[in-house]
């Protein structure tokens, strides 16, 4: 598929879980000339963490983003494992005026995996990403491995993350884009593919 300049939004339950998921791709996009809108859902907010903790990765979800080249973060302020207190139809909502204003041709989205936000996520993504209306212009729906979370599935229960479409960010020989991330304790601080950490 050619990404050359598309419209790309990608769906993050919290900070960090875009740039483990697709931060090599975000920035292969962005360096073949896509607009990326990284929206995040959730967070670590009280009452279960202090208010500088949540801080502290919005502003290195910030130095990611500049890294791999985002055009915009936004992020809704949800109490990470608290997404069960938001009615369905807000989440939906907040997703979809998201969808709608940035009019994405590639969405990525958390594979709903053990952790209950990455589900809710999932499924109020592809809820708003329907194709019917703004959906119809929407080209990829694709779900993402957050590879902290995928390997906790039940085996031979639940189902695994089987990829049927993957995107080679290997770096080119001119040394182009990367995949690190911006230091701190949410994101990786070198480049390094999956594939050599399994």
């Amino acid at each position: 598929m050619n990404l050359n300049g598309k419209r790309v939004l990608v769906i993050a339950p919290h900070p960090d879980d875009e740039i483990l998921g697709v931060g090599g791709t975000i920035a292969k996009c962005t360096e073949q000339g896509c607009e990326v809108v990284v929206l995040t859902i959730s967070g670590h907010l009280p009452p279960l963490y202090p208010e500088g903790v949540y801080k502290q990765t919005v502003d290195e979800a910030h130095q990611a983003h500049a890294i791999v080249g985002v055009t915009e973060s936004l992020f809704l302020e949800i109490p990470a494992t608290m997404l069960t207190d938001v009615p369905v139809h807000e989440l939906n909502g907040k997703i979809l005026d998201v969808v709608k204003r940035v009019k994405p041709e590639i969405v990525f989205c958390p594979y709903p995996d053990r952790h209950v936000d990455h589900r809710i996520v999932f499924d109020s993504a592809l809820v708003a990403t329907r194709p019917v209306s703004i959906g119809l212009g929407i080209e990829v729906l694709a779900a993402y491995e957050t590879l902290s979370e995928t390997h906790w599935n039940a085996p031979h229960i639940e189902p695994n993350f089987t990829p049927n479409w993957i995107v080679d960010i290997t770096v080119p020989p001119d040394g182009g884009y990367h995949s690190g991330g911006g230091g701190g304790d949410q994101y990786p601080k070198h480049d390094i593919g999956i594939t050599r950490t399994r």
